[in-house]
């Protein structure tokens, strides 16, 4: 490795340190799945969190407060109990709006009527012998989604160009299910490993990501994800996407030269 790299290795771990850390929880969206123990709750509150991840983070975690008010704080019974069919319309986040809500709690009461959790269902669909595993379950998932739906898509729930698409949102809720440290993710899953996540990507990461070096591709699309994560594996290649955490800070801190 040469020193450029160890330097930039050394400046990643520093920030990850910095960062993956119980304070960064309580302004994040991961503060949801954490405020509940059943794996089920975990999962739900996971998916529709990240969903609607974009934008200002104090917004989003004020949408995401409505959300779980709206099931009243018990996802998983809301989901089997169908409370979203009596749901009036109304935003719930952006350009996220009650019919995109309900649309996406149709397919998951499917799933867990049928498996259980959303892990078994992963389990079933053989995710974990994929080499891109996010991309996979969101293929999944989307079909769930369009069969309890009348054959209806909604990108609002997951994108549906799955081979352009970076699913950023998506690969942030696996990381949250998948990881375990013990302080930020819960790691709940074991149905694919953290060495087979993928870096969450947004304008902000892909930025930091080329001002390090880290990534050439210009745009933020799945291809960039893959090169990216690439990139991250050489420093720990059985768990890449903890440098999301810093990533984050390094463009926190303007530290954007290692």
């Amino acid at each position: 490795m040469t020193s450029e790299m160890q330097q930039l290795e050394l400046l990643l771990n520093e920030e990850a340190v910095r960062y993956n850390r119980p304070e960064f929880i309580e302004a994040d969206p991961v503060q949801f799945p954490r405020r509940f123990s059943d794996k089920r709750d975990i999962e739900i509150v996971s998916l529709l969190a990240s969903t609607i991840a974009w934008g200002n983070r104090t917004m989003i975690c004020r949408s995401a407060e409505k959300m779980l008010s709206l099931m009243e704080n018990q996802p998983f019974n809301y989901v089997m109990d169908r409370g979203y069919e009596e749901l009036p319309d109304g935003n719930i986040h952006r350009t996220f709006f009650a019919a995109n809500f309900r649309h996406y709690l149709r397919g998951l009461h499917s799933i867990y009527q049928r498996y259980g959790s959303l892990e078994d269902f992963a389990k079933a669909e053989r995710v974990g012998d994929e080499v891109a595993p996010a991309w996979a379950l969101a293929a999944a998932i989307n079909r769930e989604l369009a069969l309890a739906n009348d054959g209806r898509s909604d990108c609002r729930c997951l994108p549906l160009g799955l081979d352009k698409s970076a699913l950023k949102r998506f690969n942030m809720a696996l990381r949250w299910l998948v990881r375990r440290d013990g302080i930020v993710d819960m790691g709940v899953w074991n149905v694919i490993t953290p060495a087979q996540l993928f870096i969450p990507l947004d304008v902000h990461v892909g930025n930091v990501s080329r001002s390090l070096g880290l990534l050439e591709r210009k745009a933020n699309d799945r291809l960039a994800v893959e090169q990216l994560t690439s990139a991250l594996r050489q420093f720990r290649p059985d768990d890449p996407v903890y440098y999301d955490f810093a990533l984050f800070g390094i463009g926190v801190n303007k530290a954007l030269n290692p």
